[in-house]
């Protein structure tokens, strides 16, 4: 395994004074390099996932740090493959490498073959609730974005005075817009302070007033390098401020909340400045072009009203007013001749028309009595069939008991009823008799009552006494009354 550690950077002991031992950088780097992996080993780690980047190879290269240490990881292509997980910054994971250094660059770092999740860490979960917080309270809404002027004459910057980022944007701008007024509000944008000194620089610009829009932003770093951008004091200064902001915080990969409550987000700084202004050389040929096209619509116009001028000027009612008036004269006469003619014709119309009316209404009127009369005939021969008088006129009679019921059966007529017998002719009342050897006087039950008429008033053919006298035949005979002169009883 070679020397141990207490001797790595000691001389040979000899008799005479040792002589310093001149180490190779790269000697030296592999002999870390050696004993990292020799004494260390594979090794399980736990931290937070800061600074993550993926390359084109398909490596992943980040820092995985907690409270008080970190240390460089590298995960490669092949061993990536087995995680399931997409990885992110702020990410909480477990990790199984090997300890190594490396020589290039002098880090040391751990080579992950495996790696698993183990919770959210502490710095996205305070990022993700203050996020949360924040747009719950709508400082977030799209409805609250401005856009930005066409044509701004004055530019606020908040950022390091010492940072990449002026730097990047002062070259944009005078690259594109070189008279552009440009006020800078320094401020430190890392580390304690930062946040405070940054929401200042905003509200300073904003009382000082006269710009047309503001950027506020920095160059790349790590999540802890850009964390005074996800603070709430800078947040709320960026909602409150009066004049348009462009968060112009990191690189195309790295966001904060600032960007989400800036009225615009540009990918890095030097974009914010390419946003602001538009190129003096775009803007000059914006200009011409516009010159141009108004040059070649005024002529197109021109020409257009020259051409209807002359259609007008050959148009006949144009040259010739009076024509079209007489034109319309002739029409008007016209059209008085033909109404007077419709008027003189208008009587007879009427008259031929009212008589064709009148025509057809007496024929519906003819028509209509004829439909009635028959209905009524009709009717009236149903009612000659229906008329009970009609049956007593063939010879048949209608006999009531004295609580005016019809008579239906010998039964129910016992000695002694007083009887009304309704015929043809009139109407005679009449009285129950029992028949010879009617067993009703022995006490016995009656069942074949006999007719009998009461007294009453004389009539044609009864006496004063009420005994009823035979009437006389055609031939002078004398014919009583019942069955034996034709006529039947309805009992």
């Amino acid at each position: 395994m070679g020397e141990p550690v207490s001797n790595l950077f000691s001389a040979p002991e000899t008799g005479t004074e040792p002589a310093p031992r001149i180490w190779k950088i790269s000697e030296l780097a592999r002999r870390i390099k050696g004993i990292l992996e020799g004494e260390v080993g594979l090794v399980w780690v736990e931290g937070e996932i800061s600074n993550l980047r993926r390359p084109a190879s398909g490596h992943a290269y980040f820092t995985l740090k907690d409270a008080t240490g970190q240390l460089r990881a590298v995960m490669f292509r092949g061993a990536l493959a087995s995680v399931a997980m997409p990885l992110r910054d702020g990410l909480l994971v477990r990790g199984h490498g090997s300890i190594t250094l490396y020589e290039a660059g002098g880090d040391v770092q751990i080579v992950l073959r495996r790696l698993q999740p183990a919770g959210e860490g502490e710095l996205m979960l305070r990022l993700e609730a203050l996020k949360n917080k924040l747009a719950a309270e709508g400082l977030f809404a799209d409805d609250r974005k401005r856009p930005l002027p066409a044509l701004p004459q004055h530019l606020g910057i908040v950022t390091s005075p010492t940072g990449a980022a002026i730097r990047d944007i002062l070259q944009v701008l005078d690259r594109r817009f070189a008279n552009l007024h440009v006020v800078l509000a320094p401020a430190r944008v890392q580390g304690q302070g930062a946040a405070e000194e940054i929401a200042a620089a905003i509200d300073l610009l904003n009382a000082r007033g006269g710009l047309d829009v503001l950027i506020v932003g920095r160059g790349g770093g790590s999540l802890e390098d850009l964390w005074c951008f996800n603070e709430e004091v800078v947040v709320r200064a960026i909602v409150r401020s009066a004049i348009p902001v462009i968060s112009a915080v990191g690189h195309e990969i790295d966001w904060t909340l600032s960007d989400f409550a800036a009225d615009v987000r540009a990918p890095t700084p030097s974009a914010a400045a390419e946003r602001v202004v538009k190129g003096k050389d775009e803007l000059e040929r914006r200009v011409a072009d516009a010159r141009r096209r108004l040059v070649l619509g005024a002529r197109a116009a021109v020409v257009s009203w020259r051409h209807r001028l002359d259609r007008a000027a050959r148009t006949p009612g144009l040259r010739d007013p009076l024509q079209s008036v007489a034109r319309l004269q002739q029409q008007v006469d016209f059209l008085a001749v033909r109404l007077q003619n419709a008027l003189a014709g208008l009587p007879q119309l009427v008259r031929q028309r009212t008589q064709t009316a009148a025509r057809r209404m007496e024929l519906a009127l003819r028509m209509r009595l004829d439909q009635n009369r028959r209905a009524l005939q009709h009717a009236e021969s149903q009612l000659r069939i229906l008329n009970p008088r009609a049956v007593l006129a063939r010879g048949y009679s209608l006999t009531r008991r004295p609580d005016g019921r019809v008579l239906r059966s010998a039964a129910d007529a016992p000695p002694g009823t007083r009887l009304q017998t309704e015929l043809a002719g009139g109407t005679v009342r009449s009285t129950v008799d029992p028949a010879e050897g009617d067993p009703h006087d022995r006490g016995e039950e009656r069942t074949n009552p006999e007719l009998r008429e009461s007294p009453g008033a004389p009539r044609g053919d009864r006496g004063g006494d009420g005994e009823r006298r035979p009437r006389p035949r055609e031939d002078g005979r004398r014919l009583r009354g019942g069955p034996e002169t034709g006529q039947a009883l309805l009992f």
